[in-house]
């Protein structure tokens, strides 16, 4: 099995405190809340029509010869292609490899490929659609049958919205973050082969629509990839966009609300689980830690979401609007906050044990072998200076909540009165400024 400390190599999210800041840590605590009120007085001022979720009928084109290679089959069977071979080489290390440090395994799982897909998606937008090896495979099963793979045994019901993953993601999270033995293979491998199990049986009974809202890892990777700066029209064309039009274009749906809230929440719990007080907790209660893990992961969420509907709902009464549709109206709100804490918490996770996972890939099975040349790679710390980590980390939360006021407000203009428009929103940019406050002071407790 892994020894305790490498497990704990992938929980250490962050090398930046409150003490590396080059301000005091309440001056960095009042400097963000004071650009939340800024921004919200400045956006009552100057922004007074919706103008985000445009059609993207209007934005500018790619190149056609960048929109001749992305548009064609060619393209998108190489990389649906890549991804299955990416899949086949990672299942040698989680099949046959040795439980022990030098497997890679734990490092792609939770590293590569957890974190990694939060860049690829916020630059390329929703990769795992076309790279994800579960919906090449039935893709390919469906060809071999004679079958239509966007039909299923039965029509997809619009009730079950994103609560499939929902229920996913925060398994996945679980995994991640309280699950005893989470880095060794026997483990990754029981839940890998359940999820995969769930996902094709999804599939055969509700056609390749199911992975749209149903696969955890396709939906986190395709509502962070509307903030990507590409996007597609209704008739597939690739064009530039405003990262911001991307998002605000995001419809709601049941369970999108909760779906949101799990990655905020699960993110914060991740941070209050590395805080001393919490480890003394864990160490002290007489339960067993994954029964006080699971517990303080469905609090926190609990807390988070709770505060959301709060706000919301009293958004709705100020804002003299139907009560019970604001949830969800203003869930994509919500994303780039948690982008932000996901950046700010996993950055030099990313970083360094990245490059770690990448050397190890080269001998997956631990045999002495060097396939890919990348076996004797050090890890190089450059440009994760304590300081550094640490103003990255209080900049990309400050940023993540300013981009989720301006699209509380642009969505408020088109749903409230006029009249009731800025007070509508003043429980919004409390729970702005809530989610701030505890955000901090959750990533800075140590």
């Amino acid at each position: 099995m892994f020894p305790e400390q490498a497990a704990q190599t992938f929980l250490a999210h962050g090398i930046g405190g409150r003490q590396d800041l080059p301000i005091p840590f309440s001056a960095a605590m009042a400097g963000a809340i004071v650009a939340l009120l800024a921004s919200f007085a400045a956006l009552g001022t100057l922004w007074t029509e919706p103008r985000l979720g445009g059609d993207l009928r209007y934005a500018r084109p790619v190149s056609a010869l960048v929109q001749g290679v992305v548009s064609g089959p060619a393209w998108r069977w190489f990389w649906r292609v890549a991804g299955l071979l990416a899949a086949a080489y990672f299942c040698l290390g989680l099949l046959f490899g040795p439980d022990r440090v030098a497997n890679p395994t734990a490092g792609v799982v939770y590293v590569l490929f957890w974190v990694g897909l939060i860049p690829l998606s916020l630059l390329f937008g929703p990769v795992w659609r076309t790279l994800n090896p579960l919906r090449t495979l039935h893709r390919l099963a469906c060809a071999a049958l004679g079958r239509d793979h966007h039909q299923g045994l039965r029509p997809l019901p619009e009730r079950l919205g994103y609560w499939p993953a929902v229920a996913g993601l925060f398994a996945f999270v679980w995994l991640e973050l309280v699950a005893p033995e989470r880095a060794t293979l026997p483990v990754i491998g029981a839940w890998l082969a359940v999820y995969a199990v769930a996902m094709l049986a999804g599939a055969v009974v509700f056609g390749s629509g199911w992975f749209d809202k149903g696969d955890a890892f396709e939906v986190h990777s395709a509502l962070i990839g509307r903030l990507a700066p590409v996007g597609r029209r209704p008739d597939g064309a690739l064009t530039w966009r405003n990262s911001l039009d991307g998002m605000a274009g995001l419809e709601p749906a049941r369970g999108l609300a909760t779906l949101v809230v799990v990655l905020l929440g699960s993110t914060m719990y991740d941070s209050l689980s590395n805080a001393p007080f919490w480890v003394r907790f864990v160490q002290e209660s007489p339960l067993p830690p994954v029964v006080t893990g699971t517990a303080g992961l469905v609090a926190v969420i609990g807390l988070v979401l709770t505060a959301y509907l709060g706000a919301t709902a009293l958004a709705s009464r100020w804002g003299g609007v139907e009560r019970g549709t604001m949830a969800g109206e203003l869930a994509h709100s919500i994303v780039p906050i948690a982008v932000g804490y996901l950046i700010a918490h996993y950055f030099t996770l990313l970083l360094l044990e990245g490059q770690r996972t990448l050397a190890l890939l080269s001998d997956p099975l631990v045999i002495g072998a060097n396939w890919f040349g990348t076996a004797g790679w050090k890890v190089s710390a450059v440009g994760t200076s304590p300081a550094g980590i640490a103003m990255l980390q209080v900049t990309v939360i400050v940023v993540g909540h300013v981009i989720g006021t301006v699209l509380a407000h642009d969505r408020a203009l088109a749903l409230f009165p006029r009249r009731t428009a800025v007070m509508g929103q003043i429980p919004l940019l409390v729970l702005m400024v809530t989610y701030t406050v505890g955000g901090l002071l959750l990533l800075f407790a140590a």
